[in-house]
């Protein structure tokens, strides 16, 4: 049996290249050796039709090459008879909040992305929520491939850290200023009614690398230096996370404010811990680091159509987690307690099938002090919401479970691509 040759074309080495593009071709090479063979290329030779020719499919995110030749090149793959599937995990137009979002409205990226989108043949994203939104710009193939996880590589192998504390994290990237300022107030409150001596609160992903742009507002020249601590995303996030500074030891906190990557020697006994960013091979190791993860976002169309990654991720390393009743943490994510049919009750009912606690944005003011009060006071919960939680993952979303919907999907695209192909030449 001939094999089936894909050309996976990421993005980027690390980020999203990794999550859609690298690591999920790869495992499918390697749970289908005689159906699958995979060439991963950053540079693809996608003008040369030679070296094109032996391929069955070519995977791409966002683009192939150029975007204003991406109608060119689509014409150029179907003349060659291959297959191409676009790859997409995010909205093309990140809201105002987003840091990305004036470098992406003065270059056009929304617009550029949005027009591939358009003339894509066959669009593969993460979830049905996005599936939906897509739809509605092309009438292309759309399906749905979530992030999956490899609970046999390393890093996803729960090695957690014992404590006496009840440890909270938020592990993410640099674009969640206006997500975690929902959790303003949180921590001090719990101080407040004497509650902060039996957590620890974890950022995870902590990065002072970067620059800052500065504009001569006569000139208009652009000249940039390296951003400073205080002036960092990563500063703000420990301000509210550690009620700025108000919570920790005055020792500590004079360790925090040298920015050193380096492990407070009394860590273990603080209500806060910086955790460092890590390489994408082992960022998830971080995990290991807390007992409950924290996932606030604000409602808006850009995070409607995220992934639920982190909450997959929790899950696989059997943490509990409070999340936003929103978006994406809605379709797999069941509240632990639910409304009292009778009217005349205000009292919660429980659902043991629950696998985790869920914040309304009306109720974000109460509620996430309300939920972390509650596991805080009962420990056995933590326990019992991330064994759901853990259930209701390791299937759906292990890499294996995800390869073979990937496997059907490919296969069956290319049996009825040749079953067309057939009729075409039989009515020629």
């Amino acid at each position: 049996m001939k094999k089936i040759k894909i050309l996976v074309c990421p993005s980027d080495r690390t980020g999203v290249g990794y999550f859609r593009s690298t690591k999920p071709h790869v495992a499918l090479e390697g749970l289908y050796p005689n159906e699958f063979h995979v060439d991963i290329d950053y540079e693809p030779r996608f003008e040369d039709e030679e070296w094109l020719k032996q391929y069955d499919i070519v995977h791409y995110h966002r683009t192939l090459g150029p975007y204003e030749k991406m109608e060119e090149t689509l014409d150029r793959l179907d003349r060659l008879g291959i297959t191409s599937f676009m790859d997409i995990d995010d909205h093309w137009a990140p809201g105002a909040h987003h840091p990305a979002y004036l470098m992406i409205k003065n270059s056009g990226m929304d617009k550029k992305i949005e027009a591939n989108i358009k003339v894509a043949r066959n669009i593969i994203t993460t979830t049905e929520i996005f599936a939906d939104t897509i739809r509605k710009l092309t009438s292309a193939n759309v399906s749905v491939l979530a992030n999956a996880i490899d609970p046999n590589e390393k890093q996803f192998i729960p090695n957690p850290e014992k404590s006496d504390r009840l440890r909270i994290g938020w592990l993410g990237g640099s674009s969640h200023l206006k997500d975690l300022e929902i959790l303003e107030g949180v921590v001090g409150r719990l101080k407040y009614d004497g509650l902060i001596d039996k957590v620890q609160f974890v950022v995870c992903g902590f990065d002072l690398r970067g620059v800052m742009t500065m504009i001569d507002s006569k000139t208009g020249e652009q000249t940039q230096r390296p951003i400073k601590p205080t002036e960092s995303v990563w500063y703000k996030y420990e301000q509210i996370f550690t009620d700025d500074y108000n919570i920790v030891s005055n020792e500590y906190k004079t360790f925090l404010k040298k920015f050193k990557n380096e492990e407070y020697h009394d860590v273990k006994n603080e209500p806060y811990r910086r955790a460092w960013t890590k390489p994408i091979s082992t960022y998830a190791n971080n995990y290991n680091l807390f007992d409950v993860s924290l996932a606030p976002i604000e409602e808006h169309t850009f995070n409607k159509v995220k992934s639920q990654l982190k909450v997959i991720e929790a899950g696989f390393h059997k943490k509990a987690i409070i999340a936003q009743d929103f978006g994406p943490y809605q379709l797999d994510l069941k509240s632990y307690y639910t409304k009292n049919t009778n009217k005349k009750s205000n009292e919660l009912m429980v659902n043991k099938d629950g696998n985790a606690l869920l914040v309304s944005t009306s109720k974000n003011h109460k509620d996430w002090y309300r939920n972390i009060k509650k596991l805080i006071e009962n420990p056995e919960l933590v326990k019992e919401l991330s064994n759901n939680l853990y259930n209701t993952v390791k299937d759906t979303y292990s890499m294996e479970a995800v390869c073979e919907n990937r496997r059907e999907l490919y296969m069956t695209n290319l049996s009825n691509k040749k079953l067309f192909d057939k009729i075409v030449e039989t009515v020629k």
